[in-house]
C-alpha cells in the first residue's frame, strides 16, 4: 500500500545521520552552511528533526557529503535486505513539493546501481545545483505524464515511454508539464 507520508522514525533517523556525517568530516555548521548553500539555522533544525528536509535541500547536503540521496536514505534503513515487496520499498516526500521518492532497490554494498521510482504533482520544479557524485549514469524512463528535464540548462521533454540517458556533471531541473503528475523510473549508476 502506497505510503502518504515519510514515517517518524525515518526522518529521526536521517536527521541523526545528517548530524553524524558533520561531525564525521569535523565540520561546524558555518562550515557545512558554507560547502552546501544551506542556511546554518536551517542546518540545525535538520539535525535536531524540528523540520524535515526538502528534495533540493537534501540534494545539496547530499553533494556537499558526496553521497547519492538513495545511498543516505539507506544509511537511515534499520535492516537493509535483497528482495524488497512494495510495502517495504522506503518512501520518502519531500514536504516542499510533494514528491514521492519510492527506494526500488536500494544501494547496498557491492552494487554500483539502484533503482527509484519518482513521482511529481503537477506544477513541480525541483533545482539541484550539482549532482551528489560527479558524473553519475542515469537513465530516466518515463511511466506517466510529462516532464521536462533540463541539465546544465539543455531542456529535454519527456512524455510517456521515453528513455533519456545521461551522465550528470552539472546542474538539472525537474518541471512537470501538464495537469497530471509525472511519473518516471530512474537507474541510477555510481562512476
Amino acid at each position: 500500500m502506497e505510503q502518504n507520508t515519510t514515517s517518524p522514525d525515518l526522518d529521526d533517523r536521517l536527521a541523526a545521520r545528517l548530524a553524524q556525517l558533520r561531525q564525521e568530516q569535523g565540520w561546524s555548521l558555518d562550515e557545512l552552511a558554507a560547502r552546501s548553500g544551506v542556511s546554518k539555522a536551517t542546518l540545525s533544525r535538520l539535525e535536531r528533526g524540528e523540520t524535515s528536509p526538502t528534495a533540493s535541500l537534501l540534494g545539496r547536503l547530499c553533494t556537499a557529503y558526496g553521497r547519492t540521496m538513495s545511498r543516505l536514505l539507506a544509511e537511515v534503513e534499520s535492516q537493509p535486505v535483497s528482495l524488497l515487496h512494495p510495502d517495504q520499498q522506503p518512501v520518502w516526500i519531500d514536504p516542499g513539493t510533494g514528491f514521492h521518492r519510492r527506494a526500488i532497490s536500494p544501494p547496498a554494498s557491492g552494487f554500483d546501481t539502484e533503482l527509484i521510482e519518482g513521482t511529481l504533482p503537477p506544477g513541480t520544479v525541483i533545482d539541484y545545483a550539482a549532482p551528489p557524485v560527479h558524473g553519475l549514469e542515469q537513465h530516466v524512463w518515463m511511466l506517466s505524464g510529462r516532464l521536462e528535464l533540463a541539465l546544465q540548462g539543455l531542456p529535454y521533454r519527456l512524455e510517456t515511454g521515453d528513455c533519456l540517458r545521461f551522465r550528470l556533471f552539472g546542474t538539472s531541473r525537474f518541471t512537470v508539464l501538464g495537469e497530471e503528475p509525472a511519473r518516471y523510473l530512474i537507474a541510477i549508476t555510481r562512476p
